[in-house]
């Protein structure tokens, strides 16, 4: 997949396609509360499959049942399109 850096006009349209993502300091973030911990592991689990499937990797953070995606891609200095499909995916799981 060719990756390409998103526009400003590829941001405001992000914000409407994931409303529940956030754009911070040149990242997706987003983070989901369940119900324990091993449910949110579970959660982590299938993600991790699917950024490997990618080959995209977020950074995350899990505390007890709390689970927090930040997506960007390092080489290309920002957000591109394959944030965008990691975020869109990642909706479909949870």
């Amino acid at each position: 997949m060719n990756t390409k850096l998103l526009g400003a006009q590829d941001l405001i349209s992000l914000q409407k396609e994931l409303p529940q993502w956030e754009v911070q300091q040149s990242k997706l973030r987003r983070s989901w509360k369940f119900k324990d911990f091993v449910e949110a592991f579970g959660f982590i689990t299938r993600v991790a499959l699917l950024a490997e499937a990618m080959n995209h990797h977020p950074e995350w953070s899990n505390v007890y049942s709390k689970v927090t995606i930040e997506l960007t891609t390092h080489d290309k200095k920002g957000l591109t399109n394959l944030d965008l499909q990691l975020a869109k995916s990642i909706n479909l799981l949870g």
